[in-house]
């Protein structure tokens, strides 16, 4: 059996991600999406490479594929590796390039989903190419799933395979997705691979303020958007108190002993600091977190409206949920409704085992001076839906990524890319973690 050109597998990646660039998939929250075109790619691809996909069908063009390769031990229990298909929405007009291009410029790949995350789907499509090429059979099953509405919750993804066809994860006990095992150089060039061994929970709430209606020249002392925006503001401007988790606690001190610093847990603002465009994301790990994000009220400029609403997105840190919770009532006030929109578990995992010693390995393997840490993810992924199965589940999409590229700013934002030096540096650590795992 021939062996591995990682030359060749990371130019296989690359084109399969300018590939899924060029078919958009737009997610845009409530249930209105479309990953129909992508996934019927994905289907055939992976019907290419000798395997039998199937698809689940959770709404009108909302569709997932998944796809089991058979290991040569069965006793051991099966790995899921899984991406998105869905990106969130872009306006062309504020970006430089065409959000749909794929194309590459000065040694990046343009586009919405290049980093979330078509880069790490490309990488998947890549390895399953090349081991059916080799005939390669890894040592446990490998379940390749790409799901669909994943930047919404994943009502019409997972969670919905999760509960109508759990047998597609049957005998698999852990899961590898994104957002985990990219680099971050500090001051002092000393490279850190933060791989996601656990991320916060997910409160998506809608607000409803009711008050009396009237017209907009008289005296209305109950108004419901006077009620509402006060609530909002309570909460937009509440200051939450440091609460530090064991995740965050080891990846903190990490950096300050890498630094040659002191880590004040009491104060964990300086060594947050030192991590420079990362530290807005590991920031936010730092504490529970609630910010609107939508208002919706009145229908015309002289009517008082009966009723105003506002969206929160609340995330919460692992055992702290009910504090989140606690606080979030006490924030509102009994006077204003909160409707949960999207409720799901924070998740924390050791960073210990078999697998997480595979993960550190294939880094070490690609970048001997790597430093593998473990890290809080202030996001959430479908691993979330897999943990329902009792699926422990990681975020591993590996990247070398350059010291000032400002990785962070790229997810959900506008001139998305990610560096085609990036995805050979991640094809290949993915792929030898693979044949470990």
């Amino acid at each position: 059996m021939r062996q591995t050109d990682y030359l060749e597998l990371g130019n296989e990646a690359v084109r399969i991600c300018q590939e899924l660039i060029r078919m958009p998939s737009v997610n845009h929250g409530s249930g209105i999406g479309d990953e129909l075109a992508i996934s019927d790619y994905v289907f055939d691809f992976l019907t290419r490479c000798g395997l039998t996909p199937i698809r689940y069908q959770a709404g009108e063009n909302r569709v997932s594929v998944v796809a089991r390769i058979k290991g040569r031990n069965p006793a051991k229990p099966g790995l899921v590796l899984h991406g998105h298909l869905d990106t969130v929405p872009a306006n062309a007009d504020d970006w430089q390039r065409d959000p749909w291009s794929g194309e590459i410029v000065d040694g990046e790949i343009w586009g919405r989903g290049a980093v979330d995350m078509k880069d790490m789907d490309a990488m998947i499509l890549a390895i399953v190419y090349d081991w059916h090429q080799r005939a390669y059979v890894p040592e446990r099953d490998i379940v390749v799933a790409f799901f669909a509405d994943e930047e919404a919750g994943g009502l019409y993804g997972v969670n919905w395979i999760v509960k109508n066809h759990p047998e597609a994860f049957a005998g698999c006990s852990e899961a590898i997705s994104e957002v985990g095992g990219f680099s971050a150089t500090l001051s002092n060039g000393k490279r850190l691979y933060l791989v996601e061994t656990s991320e916060k929970g997910m409160y998506w709430m809608e607000l409803t303020a009711h008050g009396k209606a009237g017209h907009g020249s008289m005296i209305n002392s109950d108004n419901s958007v006077t009620a509402l925006a006060e609530a909002v503001t309570r909460i937009g401007n509440h200051q939450w108190p440091i609460r530090i988790t064991e995740t965050l606690r080891i990846f903190l001190s990490k950096v300050a002993h890498v630094l040659g610093k002191n880590f004040d847990e009491t104060n964990p603002a300086p060594i947050v600091a030192e991590l420079g465009s990362m530290a807005r994301m590991i920031g936010a790990t730092t504490q529970n977190t609630a910010n609107p994000t939508m208002l919706e009220a009145g229908y015309k400029e002289n009517v008082i409206p009966q009723e105003a609403r506002a969206v929160v997105d609340g995330r919460f840190l692992p055992g702290f949920e009910e504090e989140f919770l606690a606080t979030i009532k006490e924030l509102v006030g009994p006077e204003i409704t909160v409707r949960p929109i999207i409720h799901d578990v924070a998740l924390e995992l050791p960073f210990t085992g078999e697998l997480v010693d595979a993960m550190c390995a294939a880094i070490k393997d690609c970048d001997p001076d790597g430093i593998p840490v473990p890290y809080v993810m202030s996001g959430g992924t479908d691993n979330k839906g897999l943990a329902k199965l009792g699926i422990r589940g990681y975020g591993f999409s590996p990247l070398r990524l350059p010291p000032e590229l400002d990785f962070m700013a790229l997810f959900h934002g506008i001139d998305e890319r990610v560096p085609v030096s990036s995805i050979h540096f991640g094809v290949e650590a993915l792929d030898r973690f693979l044949q470990r795992a």
